[in-house]
């Protein structure tokens, strides 16, 4: 369960400290990895349950590394967290950005963004899992920046509620269909379609959008490509590579909308419209 006390009560030491400083300094290749995984395994063992406060991306986090694999990566490998994608959407920010990131987890993308996009950004960081919402909000306690919201609900293709399924094996990959295996918790949340979250958060542009809902991103994206106004289509798609789940051809949907394919990698599919 997450842990309020202050940033700062659980900082690296010791061992796991000097395992951390080893693992974010590995190198790209197959050793370097290898190496920085039986590091990492070896320091989750050593911290029995307890969480690590750090900073990575510019910002601050307190990181839970044992049933999410999105906290270890961004904890013990943060230059292997989506490189390409990070640098991508880095090149993009300018003054009064806007980004939605739907399926924020604990907020990596989110205040990635925050950190380099100055007080006049606009962050809208989306998350349905209770618990991984409490890490999120903690998160963005953290930091100065004042620019990023959380917002506790599933995006869909209809306002309602609806069923988000837990796999306790790795929260970060809840979804609105099941997930891991038929054993997988399932609990009821709130739901609103992109396009009226946009809207009704007051959003008139958006510059880039996140979309990392394991498999589930045909399911937001088709009405809104089909409703959005112009105004409203973003420059930047990164969308979490569910080709296989999804049930709507995507890649003719948003290239009928100008969009052009400019970047695919093991996890996700970068569109730009131009």
């Amino acid at each position: 369960m997450s842990d309020n006390r202050p940033f700062g009560a659980y900082a690296p030491s010791g061992l796991v400290q000097r395992i951390l400083q080893r693992t974010r300094a590995v190198s790209a290749g197959w050793l370097g990895r290898r190496m920085a995984f039986v590091l990492r395994r070896f320091a989750i063992r050593s911290l029995n349950g307890a969480p690590l406060d750090v900073e990575t991306f510019g910002a601050r986090m307190r990181l839970y590394p044992y049933n999410n694999v999105c906290e270890k990566r961004i904890l013990f490998t943060p230059q292997f967290f989506d490189p390409q994608e990070l640098a991508i959407l880095e090149s993009r920010i300018r003054d009064g950005f806007t980004f939605l990131d739907v399926g924020a987890n604990v907020g990596g993308y989110a205040l990635f963004v925050a950190a380099r996009a100055g007080a006049r950004a606009r962050i809208l960081a989306v998350e349905p899992q209770p618990e991984i919402f409490d890490r999120l909000t903690f998160n963005i306690s953290q930091n100065p920046f004042g620019t990023v919201k959380a917002v506790a609900l599933a995006v869909a293709d209809k306002a309602g509620e609806l069923t988000l399924f837990l796999d306790e094996r790795n929260k970060g990959e809840s979804s609105v269909k099941i997930v891991g295996s038929s054993n997988a918790d399932a609990i009821r949340v709130p739901a609103l379609p992109l396009l009226d979250l946009a809207q009704q958060e007051g959003f008139t542009r958006l510059d880039a959008v996140k979309l990392d809902v394991e498999g589930a991103e045909d399911l937001i994206l088709d009405p809104f490509l089909r409703d959005a106004p112009e105004s409203m289509l973003p420059s930047l798609f990164i969308i979490e590579d569910g080709r296989e789940q999804w049930q709507t051809d995507l890649d003719t949907l948003l290239t009928a909308k100008g969009y052009k394919l400019i970047l695919q990698t093991r996890l996700n599919l970068l569109y730009e419209r131009t």
